[in-house]
């Protein structure tokens, strides 16, 4: 099992984890989890992204062949960021290396924003909520592990035993009704998806989706 990458005490980039998993089981599920990125992404027909949190690419890569948008990709790690422009040739993406928390927002705003397996590692997922609402985007597409189903998963395997299933950095752990009902504090969430054990939510402002 690859270990977690930790930088300054935070757990950062997938760390091959979870994306280059050789497990039969594992790559159906990525599988799975990809096709709802997808999906979602190519229903919001976006005219530009901002990714939030994009670690080594892996969504990156979704988006590029589902979108024709450019790509703004973003991440708290510098080192995460090189290993995402090593994989990825486009002239659609940019790289840039910034804090969800602090990240300013991006003029002209963007059509979506993309913030996947991310809130679950922040010790204030409120205030990444609300640094990703000023973002103005028109559409937004969220995902977080789906609990206690993926710490459940975990143990199945043998992974993170010590732990009760929680995998290193993650410190929020939310149900999909619970998640529902935190990011509908900012928005409206217009279609769920629930590939195991995820939960995928294409969501709006709530004034757009009035």
């Amino acid at each position: 099992m690859a270990s977690p990458r930790i930088e300054n005490g935070i757990v950062v980039g997938t760390s091959g984890a979870k994306y280059e998993s050789k497990n039969p089981l594992a790559i159906h599920l990525l599988r799975e989890f990809d096709r709802a990125i997808s999906e979602l992404a190519a229903h919001a027909a976006p005219k530009s992204i901002l990714e939030v949190g994009c670690g080594e690419g892996h969504i990156v890569k979704l988006l590029l062949d589902v979108t024709d948008a450019p790509i703004l990709a973003t991440d708290l790690s510098e080192s995460v960021l090189d290993d995402a422009r090593q994989t990825i040739s486009s002239d659609r993406v940019t790289f840039r290396a910034a804090d969800i928390i602090e990240i300013d927002p991006v003029e002209p705003a963007p059509d979506l924003v993309v913030c996947c397996e991310v809130l679950e590692h922040l010790a204030d997922p409120q205030g990444g909520l609300e640094a990703l609402q000023r973002q103005r985007g028109n559409w937004y597409l969220l995902s977080v592990p789906r609990e206690p189903v993926w710490r459940m998963l975990n143990m199945a395997r043998g992974a993170y035993l010590k732990e009760f299933g929680n995998s290193p950095g993650h410190l929020q752990h939310w149900s999909q009704r619970q998640f529902l009902k935190f990011i509908g504090q900012a928005f409206e969430p217009m279609i769920i998806r629930a590939p195991l054990p995820w939960t995928v939510v294409l969501c709006c402002p709530h004034d757009r989706a009035a």
